[in-house]
């Protein structure tokens, strides 16, 4: 009787264990949430908020992923950066694909219906990309030329209000690099570009040129976007504005722009 009970309790003991260990075992590989690791979207084809180095990494680099590191290293998170059109970016955090995005993004009334935003990152302002022997380097010069722009971009808004002014014939394509080709093979006549970007393209790029045009001050800056709700909204702001106030901020502009804000 003393042998079955003694055999009844080493099998409970055995079983108790073998669970415990199961346990400790699942909590270690359950992924994102234990290792504090915050997924961003972006889409990298914006050189130099977002892009990848054509023939030396897949590594997704660029201003945009050095403060996203930077704000998550400083809240105790690592990043995943995740690559998606420009388009999907705000689907992508309604559909809880991605934590945050960040990816040069202005914080627009119609957006904002969808998605909450921090506080103003990085001022730029659009400019008009032609070949130099176009002959367009004003607003008024567009009437009746294809422009191109990028699609769900700021700047295919802005090539929308030109056109109440000023008839043009808009196209929108999902990469940036395919509206220089496009404009490159003589299908668009010019491209409306975030300045930053379209200088990029600019110094490479030696048979074109562009004009700065006037922007709404109200839709010239980028902030980060967070499903609606979020607490990482808030805990961000924290972070931004401090670095803002000891000059960090600065240095990772001047770092990838090569000026101060």
């Amino acid at each position: 009787m003393k042998k079955g009970i003694i055999l009844f309790l080493t099998t409970v003991l055995l079983v108790g264990l073998l669970a415990a260990c199961g346990t400790a075992d699942k909590k270690e590989t359950t992924g994102s949430k234990d290792k504090k690791v915050l997924i961003m979207g972006t889409s990298a084809d914006y050189k130099p908020f977002e892009y990848i180095e054509t023939g030396k990494s897949d590594e997704i680099k660029g201003f945009d992923v050095d403060l996203a590191k930077a704000i998550a290293g400083k809240l105790g998170y690592k990043v995943e950066v995740k690559d998606i059109d420009f388009s999907g970016l705000i689907q992508s955090l309604k559909s809880k694909q991605v934590d945050f995005v960040l990816a040069g993004m202005t914080p627009t009334e119609k957006r904002k219906k969808n998605v909450d935003f921090s506080d103003i990152y990085y001022s730029a302002h659009d400019m008009v990309v032609t070949k130099k022997d176009s002959g367009l380097n004003k607003i008024e010069d567009l009437k009746g030329k294809t422009v191109g722009v990028q699609l769900g971009s700021i700047q295919e808004g802005k090539a929308k209000d030109i056109n109440k002014t000023v008839s043009i014939n808009i196209e929108n394509r999902n990469r940036i690099p395919d509206l220089i080709q496009e404009l490159k093979a003589g299908r668009f006549d010019a491209a409306v570009i975030e300045d930053i970007v379209a200088k990029g393209y600019l110094k490479k790029e030696t048979d074109l040129t562009g004009f700065t045009i006037a922007d709404n001050p109200d839709e010239t800056g980028s902030a980060i976007a967070f499903p609606k709700g979020s607490d990482l909204t808030e805990k961000f702001n924290k972070e931004l504005k401090k670095m803002k106030d000891n000059g960090e901020l600065n240095k990772l502009v001047v770092k990838w722009f090569g000026g101060e804000q």
